[in-house]
């Protein structure tokens, strides 16, 4: 099994200037999928870069990298001269003639099937990642890539858009212990004390009566932040799909709802998905 990060480089020609950057909170929600036998992992960026077909461009943009349980080493950024449509461009025309099919849901994730052999690649501004079922075959996909771009070989996949990895003899675990320590961080609540689960039953939140939030952008911004957190936590997927009705006019029943699920994040901040390989 292969599973590569990877940054990449574009050839001379048709550069430009990279427009900035803006960056938002929540983070660009992933999604975690795995095959049988640790086949692979991949990270769905923000919606926005999929309806672009593009992803964002960076200010500064990291130097070309490949990753595949091998050193990490970095070197100079080439893309930060190239719009970022032109390169992402580059990059889609050499993945589909080498055979992959671009995803019509996200365009950035690519997938390549030829008899048993299965490989997936998913773009994040200048950062690839390999994940594939056959060793053998993703040693010639990046032979194939390194001729188009340069590239660097980086260690083994441990942390991605707040999605930590990690590998063992039993298989692979993902978890957001980092993010979710960070947003109690953030609400104060880090001392909090725990609870057992993350929303009370007969809540009766849809017949709430109560104030009106004064400012909703903190609540918003809260939910928001809490459904990337759903990538790695499934168990709170039903208290965040209720909360995220009231975005609209949020009411102070609503914010101590949300204020639960922390307490509930801080009973086991670790947890997340693990399979089995």
């Amino acid at each position: 099994m292969g599973l590569c990060r990877t940054s990449y480089g574009i050839p001379s020609g048709d550069r430009g200037d990279t427009p900035p950057v803006t960056e938002g909170d929540p983070p660009p929600s992933p999604a975690a999928t795995s095959s049988p036998g640790l086949s692979g992992i991949t990270a769905v960026p923000d919606p926005e870069i999929s309806s672009l077909a593009s992803p964002p461009s960076s200010p500064t943009a990291p130097s070309p990298t490949l990753g595949h349980g091998k050193r990490q080493k970095k070197v100079p950024s080439v893309l930060k001269d190239y719009p970022p449509r032109n390169w992402f461009a580059k990059l889609s025309t050499a993945l589909r003639s080498y055979g992959f099919l671009q995803s019509h849901a996200d365009h950035t994730l690519f997938t390549y099937r030829k008899g048993d052999i299965f490989l997936s690649v998913l773009v994040y501004v200048d950062d690839l990642i390999l994940a594939g079922n056959n060793s053998t075959a993703c040693s010639s996909f990046k032979k194939y890539l390194n001729d188009c771009f340069k590239l660097k070989d980086l260690r083994p996949l441990k942390y991605f858009l707040g999605i930590e990895a990690a590998r063992g003899l039993r298989g692979l675990f993902l978890s957001q212990r980092k993010y979710a320590l960070d947003i109690l961080s953030e609400s104060g609540l880090s001392a909090s004390k725990p609870a057992a689960f993350p929303m009370e039953q007969n809540h009766g939140l849809a017949l709430a009566g109560g104030p009106l939030l004064s400012d909703p952008r903190p609540y918003r911004r809260l939910i928001g932040r809490l459904v990337y957190l759903t990538s790695t936590r499934p168990d709170i997927c039903y208290a965040i799909h209720v909360l995220s009705q009231f975005m609209q006019s949020p009411r102070s029943q609503h914010w101590d709802a949300a204020l639960r699920i922390l307490w509930y994040l801080k009973a086991a901040p670790g947890q997340g998905l693990f399979f089995a390989g």
